[in-house]
């Protein structure tokens, strides 16, 4: 039993290291990822606290070389996914009683695995795995899982400590309780940060998951699994287990305890893994939860008083970081025509002097995309610009597979706002233009309303306050992060907490409290000290 009403240590903001030249943290995390490099690394499944092998095994190549094997991962039939269930169901059965206090002390334990012993190694695993420089690499696998880890215990207690008014004569309790059966988590490859937040919050609060990393994170995966198993998470409670997703998603969707999702990926996945969930609603125990963060078509627009040099600058990070491979990454922009000169000399020089190539040399602003696929898509677009009369590739538009799948940042300008590529989410180095007639500011903000699917991020720039507020009010719903004289990424949780509405996700705001409350159920108590024994009324008198 409880013995206290205890308070949890303050949540703090992991620092950023710099990893300039001459640090030690520069020289640990190059030595991290050569021993990593020059080691064949096999990834199990974990299931019920155990290394699983299967024998049908996926090579891990990093997408800078793809002749390079470092790895392989081995990939779960039926019977495993089966036994990953079965072992979290069991494992419920104590984790969700086990008091909060001490789920508390393992996920604390783990951030700070992650900030300390492991930082050199997740680092380096999502710099081989997934591409990251090393910045990228640091503001995420190391810094966004530290503080995603610290805020959720913090939120919990604050979730925890909200209860309803009581009185004299009653005493009521409001019992945040997990889910009634098993949380499947989905994550995807290009946030380290997500894939361990995507089981830890819904195992903060009491309950159990089968996660399903993506294919091509699963060095990074691996490291995440062992802090989890030496921060002291109990056998079963967190099953990383990877498989053929739809074979996957199948076992899992036509479970009785089926009890929620907890998804970042693609839309057009998430509209299937609803349409599943709605297929199967007479299997289920309870209404499952359905969590998701999906994409992103997101915007920049430039009032005609912005600063060039500030909107040059949020284009090139906001478009141009991590290969444009980030949800909240900007793929249109919306210049006014006073501007644009001035801008696109800015842009065009900021990318002249990038480098590309291996993480492995920090001198590298950009490195490759994913895989195959993504690099294949993106060729098709840019191609096709190239082609068409309403756009005209003026930056970049070069690509080369030969070693790594490299795309060079480009940049479309078009004189068509509806052009696929102001539409279409890329996920890559890839932005498109539309310059606008400076009097045409309102109409524009309605065009960007009304252009994309997606409300994910966006940011207006400008310094006439009136039109900064006119494009808050105008962009309300297309935007659940909006940044105002920034670029569109970099949400810190704690400070901005992340999500977007309509083909973008349910909005549940990643590093907040909004999201743990997915994954609890309450239940509320009102104990009565001295109950009637009659059952008349005065009124009856």
């Amino acid at each position: 039993m409880a013995k206290g009403f205890f308070n949890v240590p303050v949540a703090v903001n992991e620092p950023i290291k710099s990893y300039a030249p001459g640090t030690p943290e520069r020289e640990a995390v190059l030595s991290a990822y050569r021993k990593l490099w020059n080691t064949h690394t096999e990834v199990p499944l974990y299931i019920n606290g155990k290394a699983v092998t299967t024998g049908d095994t996926q090579e891990i190549r990093p997408p800078h070389d793809h002749q390079k094997v470092v790895g392989t991962y081995h990939r779960a039939g039926k019977k495993e996914v089966q036994k990953a269930i079965a072992s979290a169901l069991e494992a419920r059965k104590k984790w969700s009683q086990m008091r909060w206090e001490q789920r508390a002390g393992i996920f604390l334990k783990a951030a700070e695995l992650v900030a300390g012993p492991y930082r050199n190694r997740i680092n380096a695993a999502t710099m081989i795995n997934q591409s990251k420089t090393i910045f990228q690499a640091e503001i995420d696998s190391a810094c966004e899982l530290v503080d995603f880890l610290r805020f959720n215990v913090e939120y919990m207690t604050e979730i925890y400590a909200e209860q309803p008014e009581s009185t004299s004569d009653a005493w009521n309790r409001l019992e945040y309780r997990p889910l009634e059966g098993f949380v499947y988590c989905i994550s995807p490859f290009n946030f380290t940060a997500i894939a361990g937040n995507l089981p830890a919050s819904a195992a903060l609060m009491g309950n159990v998951c089968v996660w399903k990393p993506s294919d091509h994170q699963m060095l990074s995966a691996q490291v995440i699994a062992e802090v989890f198993e030496e921060a002291g998470v109990p056998p079963g409670v967190i099953n990383m287990v990877n498989a053929d997703p739809v074979m996957m998603t199948d076992e899992v969707m036509t479970h009785p305890d089926f009890a929620g999702v907890h998804f970042t990926g693609s839309t057009t996945v998430f509209k299937g893994l609803w349409s599943k969930i709605g297929e199967n609603i007479n299997t289920y125990k309870t209404y499952p939860r359905i969590v998701g963060e999906t994409g992103g078509k997101d915007f920049i627009v430039a009032h005609n008083t912005a600063v060039p040099a500030q909107v040059a600058t949020a284009i090139v990070r906001g478009a141009f970081e991590f290969q444009g491979q980030k949800c909240s990454a900007a793929s249109r922009a919306y210049i006014p025509k006073s501007l644009w000169p001035e801008i696109e000399e800015l842009i065009r020089r900021d990318v002249e002097s990038f480098k590309m190539g291996s993480p492995e040399d920090m001198s590298n602003f950009i490195t490759a995309v994913i895989h195959e696929g993504s690099f294949d898509k993106l060729a098709k677009y840019i191609d096709q610009a190239k082609k068409d009369k309403a756009t005209e590739v003026i930056i970049g538009g070069n690509y080369d597979k030969s070693k790594g799948w490299f795309v060079d940042p480009t940049v479309i300008v078009t004189t068509d706002p509806h052009y696929t590529t102001m539409e279409t989410e890329l996920f890559g180095p890839v932005i498109t233009v539309y310059v606008y007639e400076d009097d045409k500011y309102s109409e524009m903000l309605e065009l960007v309303d009304n252009t994309s699917e997606y409300a994910l991020t966006g940011a207006i720039l400008g310094q006439d306050r009136y039109a900064v507020e006119e494009a808050t009010m105008a962009l309300q719903n297309c935007a659940g992060n909006f940044y105002i004289n920034d670029k569109c990424t970099g949400a810190v949780v704690g400070q901005q907490p992340f999500g977007g509405a309509r083909a973008s996700g349910t909005n549940d705001k990643a590093g907040s409290k909004l999201n743990l409350l997915r994954w609890v159920s309450p239940r509320m108590i009102k104990e009565t000290f001295v109950p009637p024994t009659d059952y008349r009324y005065p009124f009856m008198g």
